[in-house]
Parts: structure tokens; sequence; C-alpha cells
């Protein structure tokens, strides 16, 4: 804590840094949300006043990134002292016609823009005549403040359980100052110091948490040289450099549906998604009348994040590369091959060298980290990102406005050009589908095809499940 008119400031987690140090021109590292909501627009006016109303909940909004001095630490998060949320939320018009086709196109044009690193990470886009009684709401935020799960508990704070909002009474904000040039410098030269110290201090003291960070950081080294081990990933059209602009889709699924194919199939929720994904990458891949026939390697993200820290930010994941059989003809066969696979890399530990990874990342020079987040052939360990994000399982709510849809979207990096979010809420999941302008124009049929890959494993899930007395 601070006393009043102490300097405040919060250091970056490497995994946090990392995010802004793999962005580049055609890769901007933000992560948002397409949201579809019902009634009538809200003014920006009241759309400000609310999130000023929720600041205490979403402390980064009105934080930004400051960089220390000669690159000798991480940034640190700082209070912004000349917040003005009006210059983060804005409100737009679509095109003629209107409707979802000119929605998906603006969507795209404002995920193609990075942020402004001068203010904090984020920006709110109010899109009004979506269709008849319907507008949205763009959502951009950069990775190194959120991760899905951080995600989702940001939507949720701005958002309410019920028609009527609570909390609009604005808070007096006072803003801390943050450290002057030389304050950085020291305070990042002080925590290289006093990081590797703390972890073997903490091994020595079974009072202290250090000893369960070394036993961590120990317990994953052999799943981290499984991970190094893994080589490229195969060949695709799905990794090309990526150009400027973007695509986006959307898709939607029963979360029932995908619940009723667990039952009768076996599997987790996951493993389903999983396969749907791959039954759908399948049929892209045939639709540009590639060779089908071995693996896609895919990162999918594993929360990490303890019970006790959900509502805090930062990115607290881990990674697992999974196999997709896309060359497996059979939508059965698919489903169980990713199953076991699954199952294989839990057992195997591989989230714990992901783990481990970035914990040597916390101790690594931030010089020679943000060089290595930078190596682009580290880019080839996965063919494309899938996530799927457990949200909300009832309705919310935007002043008073309720939430339809919410299609979740995260970013390309430099060498994939593809990328697949998907969020369960209200008793559906929700399927962003971001697409290079330039490399995946036919990205609607990778769209048509989820549900229908859906679909197929639902046929098979009704032929063997018992027939009703």
């Amino acid at each position: 804590m601070t006393g009043a008119g102490e300097s405040w400031s919060e250091r970056l987690s490497a995994l946090d840094a990392g995010f802004l140090d793999l962005e580049e021109p055609n890769a901007p590292m933000h992560v948002g949300f397409l949201a579809i909501l019902e009634g009538r627009c809200p003014t920006q006016r009241e759309v400000v006043d609310l999130i000023a109303s929720r600041l205490p909940r979403v402390p980064r909004c009105g934080q930004k990134v400051a960089t220390v001095p000669l690159d000798a630490g991480r940034p640190v998060w700082v209070d912004d002292p000349g917040l003005d949320l009006g210059a983060h939320v804005f409100r737009t018009t679509l095109p003629r016609p209107g409707g979802l086709p000119e929605l998906k196109r603006l969507a795209a044009q404002l995920f193609a823009r990075p942020l402004d690193r001068t203010r904090p990470l984020w920006e709110l886009w109010l899109v009004p005549g979506v269709a008849r009684g319907r507008f949205a709401v763009v959502s951009k935020t950069h990775h190194c403040m959120v991760d899905g799960l951080a995600g989702v508990d940001l939507v949720s704070a701005l958002m309410d359980a019920g028609p009527s909002p609570d909390g609009l009474v604005p808070p007096r904000r006072a803003p801390r100052p943050a450290p002057g040039r030389l304050g950085l410098l020291f305070d990042a030269l002080a925590d290289q110091l006093r990081q590797p110290l703390d972890l073997a201090r903490g091994a020595l003291s079974p009072a202290d948490g250090g000893r369960n960070a070394l036993a961590e950081l120990a317990g994953g080294l052999a799943p981290l040289l499984g991970i190094g081990a893994l080589g490229p990933a195969p060949d695709s059209s799905l990794n090309q450099a990526v150009g400027p602009t973007r695509l986006l889709e959307t898709a939607s699924l029963d979360l029932a549906e995908v619940k009723r194919v667990k039952a009768a199939l076996g599997g987790t929720v996951n493993d389903v998604v999983l396969a749907v994904v791959a039954g759908a990458l399948r049929a892209l891949l045939l639709s540009r009348n590639e060779e089908v026939t071995g693996e896609l390697r895919v990162l999918v993200p594993v929360n990490v994040r303890r019970a006790e820290a959900r509502g805090t930010f930062g990115n607290q994941v881990a990674a697992v590369f999974c196999p997709l059989p896309v060359g497996e003809r059979d939508a059965l066969a698919r489903l169980r091959r990713v199953s076991a696979a699954m199952k294989g890399l839990k057992a195997g530990g591989q989230a714990r060298g992901a783990v481990a990874l970035t914990r040597l990342g916390d101790l690594t020079p931030p010089a020679i980290a943000a060089m290595a987040a930078r190596f682009r052939p580290a880019g080839r360990w996965f063919n494309l990102v899938v996530t799927n994000v457990p949200g909300p399982q009832a309705p919310l709510y935007l002043l008073g406005r309720r939430l339809l849809a919410c299609h979740p979207v995260i970013p390309l990096s430099t060498v994939t050009t593809v990328s697949a979010a998907l969020l369960s809420y209200d008793g559906s999941i929700d399927v962003g589908l971001l697409g290079c302008g330039e490399r995946a124009r036919d990205l609607p049929t990778l769209a048509r095809a989820i549900p229908a890959a859906l679909a197929e494993l639902a046929t098979l899930a009704k032929r063997a499940a018992p027939a009703a007395p």
C-alpha cells in the first residue's frame, strides 16, 4: 500500500510483458469481443458514466504502461493522471444497409488497429442499428491486461446480473503519482536482485510460499524439455506472413447439444469443442484443395488462475500443444483421438512445463526476454490458437439492455492467419474467428463448417443413445 502522495507502480509479469513485446504493426496483441444486445443503444455519456462508477472493480482501465529507462526492467502499471474515459468509449454507425455483414466488417477494421500505448490499453465501441431493436458493442483490450478468464471478469464487472443497474454514482478518483525515471530504474534493478533471492529464501523457509514456487519450477522442467522437443508445427496454408487487414466471422453452438454429444460419445466439453474445430478445419483445408492427411497442432491456453485470484487482471494461463487429427475422415474417431491426446497432455504435465517457462521468464533479464519473444520461428510451434473459455450461464445486462451473444476475439501472430475463440454464455457457445484479410478470405467457409461439424457429432450421439422406453 502507498500513503497519501507516495508514488505507486506495479510491475508487469514476464508473460504480460511478453504480449507487449510480441506486438508488431501487422500483429496487434489485443483481445476483445463482438457483443449483440437488445434494446436502444446507449449514448457515449451513459457508458462513460457507467465505467466511471465501476473503476474500483476494474482499476486497470484507469492505468497505463510506463517503460523503464534503458529497458532495465519490465514495464510497470501506473495510474493515468489525465484519464479521459471519453477517449476510450466511441459511438459509430454502420454503413448502409446496416446489419450483421456490415457489423463484422466494421469490427474487423477496428481489430486491425493497434491500441494507443500512451493511454490505458482498451477501447469500447457502441454500434446502433445492427437489427431492429438491437445494437452491438465492440471491445478491445490489450492482451497484457487480461487473459480469457480475466476478460470474462471484466465483462461481468461492467455489466449487471439484472435489468436494474447498480453503483452508478461515480466515485472520487485520486490518481497516485507515478515514480520518476530514476525511481523506475532503481525499482527495476532492485526487483531483479530481489526476485531470485526471495525464491531461494522461500525454499529454505517452510512458512514462505517460495518453496511451492521452487517446487513448481523444478517439477515443470521435465515437461518443459518435452515442449522444446516438439519441433516445428506441420506445414499448412494456415501459416503465412499476415498482412495489415482483418476479417471477422461468428458462429454459435448450442451448449446443451455439446453436452449431449459429450454424454453419448465420451470426453469432456472441451474435447468436443476441439473435435468440432478439427472437423471445421478439415472442411476449410479441403475447400482449398489441399491434401489433408495428418494433424495440425493447436495451442490451447489452460487456466492456472486459483479460485481466490478471480477478479484480478493480467495473464495467469499456461498452454498445451494439442494435435488435431484433421486428416481423420470419421467424426467419432476425431473426437476419440482428441480426447486421448488431451488426457495424455494432462498426464504428461505439459501445462506444468508452460508454467515453469513463465517462472523462468520472471527470472530472465528483460532485454533477453524481449528478444526471445520476438524470435519468429517460435511462432511455428503451432498452426493456430484455439481457446475455449467458460462464461456466465445467466443473462447479463448493460444499462438494462440484455446481452444476447458475446463472440470473443483473440489476435493473430505474425505467422498464423486464423484464430478461433469460443465463450460459453447463457446456454450458447459463441464463436469468434479472426482471419488475415490477405491470407484467409475464405474465413466464412470455416464459420459455416463449425456448426456443421457439431451437427455431424450430434447425429452420431443420437445413434449411440439408448432408445426411449
